[in-house]
């Protein structure tokens, strides 16, 4: 069995992965409001790079970190391990969010250099509703379902397909277009740009987010039971031939 990376390695990919998921989203949102007025087109085609460049993201950094690029995901694959041994420890958790908020900022201001906006404008892009935050809940609560329910059927190693494929219908069924992801949330607010969120809106988004979190642990509870405690030796989290996946944007 191949040994973990180093946990400073696996910050620093959590960390990178994070900044190039946001840098897609952000990028492709500009490029499809520089080319299209029609917000469907533009939403298609933020919602396409997304799935694609998550989707490449999770296959070739997946085996070093378990490509969380989510404290949503990290949190609980935290919870959710903490009986068996198989999820980060705490160690691994307080490197990791940190990381991928970073990340998502750096993210976010690599993409507006890229398009020539200015490198940190706060959005002016209000979310503040209701139905929004709900969206939220129920766009977190089936990435963390999924995520961990691929590992309870043993189809983690389709997380790749599986995972960017849930967050490109989110886009289209849910009221929020599915942030599902605090650190890209916190990220999105440096960019006056389609994908952008006001800093306002910030918070009601990242509790709505938690809140999918704890539905998704209880949905994962109720649908697939949970894990007998591990009786050998604590396996690490992100093993190469064992990634966690998952991401939201």
């Amino acid at each position: 069995m191949t040994a973990p990376a180093p946990l400073a390695r696996r910050a620093a990919v959590e960390l990178a992965g994070t900044a190039a998921l946001v840098a897609v989203v952000v990028g492709s949102g500009i490029q499809a409001a520089g080319l299209s007025h029609d917000t469907g087109v533009q939403l298609l085609a933020n919602s396409l790079a997304t799935v694609f460049g998550l989707g490449v993201l999770i296959t070739l950094l997946g085996p070093v970190s378990g490509a969380h690029f989510n404290p949503a995901v990290t949190l609980a694959a935290w919870w959710a391990g903490r009986r068996t041994g198989d999820g980060p420890t705490p160690r691994e958790v307080a490197a990791y969010l940190p990381a991928q908020v970073a990340g998502a900022i750096g993210g976010a201001v690599l993409a507006d250099a890229m398009f020539g906006e200015p490198l940190v404008r706060w959005s002016a892009h209000d979310r503040s509703a209701p139905h929004l935050w709900l969206g939220e809940v129920v766009a977190t609560a089936g990435l963390v379902l999924l995520v961990l329910g691929l590992g309870r059927v043993g189809r983690a190693h389709l997380a790749p397909v599986v995972v960017s494929s849930y967050i490109g219908a989110a886009y289209w069924f849910t009221s929020s277009t599915s942030f599902a992801n605090p650190a890209v949330t916190v990220g999105r607010a440096f960019t006056d740009t389609f994908t952008g969120i006001r800093p306002a809106s910030v918070l009601p988004f990242v509790t709505a987010q938690l809140g999918g979190l704890v539905l998704g642990l209880a949905l994962v509870a109720v649908l697939f039971g949970r894990p007998a405690p591990a009786r050998g030796g604590v396996e690490p989290a992100a093993q190469p031939d064992r990634p966690l996946a998952a991401a939201g944007r």
